[in-house]
């Protein structure tokens, strides 16, 4: 028996225009430098999602303690509205819950949110638990891997919920990055405060299952000649993003050897793959990827529309394109689809998807 995906939902906050971020944020946070506006200008991004809007709110300075605990008032809801969904969607009861996943990398709380939300939601006192924490934007990948293991095993079903604020983690700005004369530490927080936004995602699997996506294979790839690329350091000012521009052309080196790999287990090649959920790191992302894999535009449309109507929300992003992939493209019975993700290590994940009914 296999596991497949029965149930999906999301959870957002309140939108953020990306221009008026910069007009009414970080064009002064920044002292309007030249390459600190570039960037902005080419984010491919219209829209983010925050819980908290620098616009109104600057919490650059907070300290990290202070950051996870709005970390927890601000997520408690965001997850019961996105787990409750996807629960919903399947048409499942909390009760129902074999194993209940949580992934996240931009907080953390004692009890944890698996231990809150459970008991919030009504889930049964004997659900089983699993966090996964800070491996970054790739995440959702192994999550679904290792709880699609657990449905296929035990035969329940399980939830997983991928939540990120990454609106808690602006940095404070530099004297480097006013003066006009960025580092290159510099410009690696320019694009991570251009790039990244907040999200809640949830998925329901159920073994066997008439009808969904069923979870056939998880590949990973990490690099760890490049391990230093990409990095999510905890600070004492909130957690610090480390972005190599060399990031795309390491997977470019990666990326179709990775797939190749994951649908020659199956049989398959490029050309038979119905669907792409492509993580949409950066524009440059999901451009190399559909250079090196030979796409067209036409087939990566989900991961720029998400892109550039919510941002780049970490592990939440590849479930927010899957459900754009859903709505948008007609992937047949037996048809199969592709999730990748990317990040720290640096690593690369990809995952299989087969539809039924």
């Amino acid at each position: 028996m296999d596991a497949t995906l029965t149930g999906a939902a999301h959870a957002l906050p309140a939108p953020m225009d990306q221009q008026q971020l910069w007009d009414g944020f970080f064009k002064d946070h920044y002292a309007d430098a030249r390459l600190a506006r570039k960037v902005w200008e080419h984010s491919a991004i219209t829209t983010r999602r925050g819980v908290v809007d620098p616009t109104s709110e600057d919490i650059s300075s907070w300290g990290t303690a202070a950051r996870m605990q709005r970390f927890l008032a601000e997520a408690m809801p965001l997850g019961k509205e996105a787990v409750g969904g996807a629960l919903g969607d399947a048409g499942l009861d909390p009760a129902d819950v074999g194993l209940f996943t949580v992934v996240s990398c931009t907080g953390y709380v004692t009890p944890g949110l698996d231990i809150l939300l459970a008991r919030d939601l009504g889930m049964t006192d004997s659900v089983q638990r699993l966090h996964i924490g800070h491996m970054g934007c790739y995440a959702a990948l192994p999550g679904l891997g290792a709880t699609a293991d657990f449905v296929a095993a035990r035969q329940r079903p399980a939830v997983m919920l991928c939540i990120e604020l990454t609106s808690l983690h602006v940095q404070p700005t530099t004297e480097t990055a006013r003066s006009g004369s960025p580092t290159s530490e510099d410009l690696q927080q320019m694009v991570a405060h251009a790039l990244f936004s907040d999200a809640a995602a949830a998925v329901v699997l159920e073994p066997g299952g008439a009808r969904g996506m069923e979870v056939v294979d998880v590949v990973a790839r990490t690099d760890h000649a490049t391990s230093d690329h990409m990095t999510w350091d905890v600070t004492d000012l909130g957690f610090k993003m480390g972005l190599s521009p060399s990031v795309p052309d390491v997977l470019a080196r990666h990326a179709k050897p990775v797939v190749e790999e994951l649908l020659g287990r199956h049989g398959l090649a490029v050309g038979d793959v119905d669907g792409w959920a492509v993580h949409p790191g950066g524009r440059k992302i999901v451009e190399v990827v559909g250079e090196v894999l030979e796409l067209p535009e036409e087939l990566l449309a989900p991961s720029y529309d998400v892109l550039r109507d919510v941002g780049n929300c970490s592990s939440a992003t590849v479930l927010l394109v899957l459900e754009r992939l859903a709505e948008t493209v007609d992937v047949p019975t037996g048809g199969t689809v592709v999730a990748m993700a990317f990040g720290p290590g640096l690593t690369l994940y990809a995952a299989l998807l087969r539809r039924r009914g």
